[in-house]
């Protein structure tokens, strides 16, 4: 089959940058020509500062609450742990973020513990008065792990969350008992830290595939193999902690490593690299998978390692991503390199053999690299792309005229909320099971920003999402309040 974007072709895809180590030659090179680029980058891309400009002034109205961190490394995956601890005004939380490192320093897997301030308590004035090159308050490291190679993708386990798997440029799965591994410092030549289980089964790398079963401790992932590898972690979880079961016979160099876990399935049907998969959010036996050759797949362990339903061309382009919704069995949400979100539902996927979405969301003008459905609203989902936003979605909108002179009539339908405070793509991020309407993203702009790229935890207005009649029913409060404190001698 042949790409829609040939340029693709060239070389790994990768959705973030991977740093380069710089020798001092190099580091004069980028010196002398620095004051160039940024000349040059201006003239071409005006649009950039001015929208961030203008984002930063809307902040106290569009927020209630955000935190702006500076990376010191590019970050290609983020996502929330436990909620630790609930205090009047702030919650703590575990957050695990990657580092993508140049080769200086090793590759680290960052465990973070992150104050979450809690709804109506941020001031607007606060909230707005944040550096872009500095590190925020809210952020604070716990547990630095020396990962072997670069963290592409983190996943928690939800029966255990202080369990997390992880995908690096190789054909296995890490998983990491978070807790009980011990902090190391990330210095150059400091040995790795050893994963608690590998699983194997791949025969070719694995990515960015990679999902957590809501049900049962059962993990997929999909690779460069064209296929989806299936394991179950059931047996070495017990008492909360991974339980270290190295079988008999196995060679010195494996054991080494640590204990690993053989798949309860491989399953074919991909012609192309396998670029995301997800567990239906009621069985740990159906799952779904995307991949660059434009396919969605439905899978069921229970009757074969073939496809259940293959939906041919999807989408235009290769598929980045795909998510299951928790609250309705029936719909699945992708994401591509043909600048759309769409949304299928299993009862009626194809129209012979081709992709029959319910709907196109049309609102990024770059590839898709992530869709995640909102954990607290069935209808509510977010996806993030190249072009730098973070769109926020309710399809309950869609096809509902509500007529509002304020708004663009070039808004694209179901799109109700923008985040823009990330200057480049925004490679991934996570709604916030414990705080509703709070997420965490992360975006690779380096250039932008003076440093590893961004991370951003906010919470939108509730005024924006909530119902139309509570909002006004509040505001002639918010009138008649006024009124009677003015009136007062």
């Amino acid at each position: 089959m042949e790409s829609s974007q040939p340029q693709q072709q060239q070389g790994p895809k990768k959705r973030g940058r991977k740093p380069k180590p710089k020798d001092e030659k190099e580091q004069q090179q980028q010196q002398q020509s620095a004051g160039k680029m940024k000349e040059g980058k201006k003239a071409q891309q005006p649009s950039v500062d001015e929208k961030y400009t203008q984002w930063k002034s809307l902040v106290p109205v569009l927020y209630d609450w955000l935190a702006n961190h500076n990376l010191v490394w590019p970050s290609l995956s983020c996502r929330w742990g436990p909620q630790l601890e609930q205090a009047t005004y702030k919650n703590r939380q575990r957050l695990y973020l990657s580092e993508q490192t140049d080769g200086s320093v090793p590759n680290t897997l960052v465990i973070a513990n992150c104050e979450v301030v809690k709804p109506r308590v941020a001031a607007a004035e606060h909230i707005s008065q944040f550096n872009e090159e500095a590190r925020s308050p809210f952020v604070k490291k716990y547990k630095t792990l020396i990962h072997p190679g670069e963290v592409n993708r983190i996943r928690e386990l939800p029966q255990n969350s202080k369990i997390v798997a992880t995908h690096t440029d190789s054909p296995d799965v890490l998983i990491w008992d978070v807790e009980a591994q011990p902090n190391r410092h990330a210095v150059l030549g400091a040995t790795h830290s050893r994963p608690d289980l590998i699983l194997t089964g791949h025969q070719d790398n694995a990515e960015f595939a990679l999902a957590m079963c809501p049900t049962e401790p059962y993990v997929i992932s999909g690779g460069k193999d064209k296929s989806v590898v299936l394991w179950s972690i059931q047996d070495h979880i017990s008492g909360g902690s991974i339980v270290k079961q190295n079988k008999p016979g196995e060679g010195n160099d494996k054991t080494a490593e640590g204990p690993s876990v053989g798949p309860r399935g491989i399953f074919c049907g991909h012609e192309d690299t396998v670029e995301d998969v997800a567990f239906c959010p009621s069985s740990a036996q159906e799952f779904c998978s995307v991949g660059d050759d434009s396919c969605l797949i439905l899978w069921d362990a229970r009757v074969g390692t073939g496809p259940t339903i293959k939906v041919e061309k999807a989408h235009d382009a290769d598929l980045h991503c795909v998510d299951w919704n928790p609250h309705d069995d029936n719909l699945i949400l992708t994401g591509s390199a043909d600048n759309t979100v769409r949304m299928f539902d299993r009862r009626n996927l194809t129209s012979n053999g081709v992709g029959s979405p319910i709907y196109k969301f049309e609102g990024h003008r770059a590839a898709v690299l992530c869709v995640q459905w909102s954990p607290d609203e069935s209808s509510v989902f977010g996806s993030s792309a190249e072009d730098g936003l973070l769109n926020i979605w309710d399809y309950d909108k869609v096809g509902k005229k509500v007529e509002r002179p304020s708004k663009s009539p070039s808004t694209p339908a179901g799109l109700f909320f923008q985040h823009a405070g990330h200057r480049d793509k925004v490679v991934d991020f996570h709604w916030n099971a414990s705080d509703p309407w709070t997420v965490v993203s992360v975006s690779d702009d380096c250039d932008s920003t003076g440093g590893g790229g961004t991370l951003q935890i906010w919470r939108m207005s509730d005024l924006i999402y909530r119902p139309e009649e509570e909002v006004l029913a509040e505001l002639e409060k918010f009138k008649s309040h006024v009124i009677s404190c003015a009136s007062k001698p």
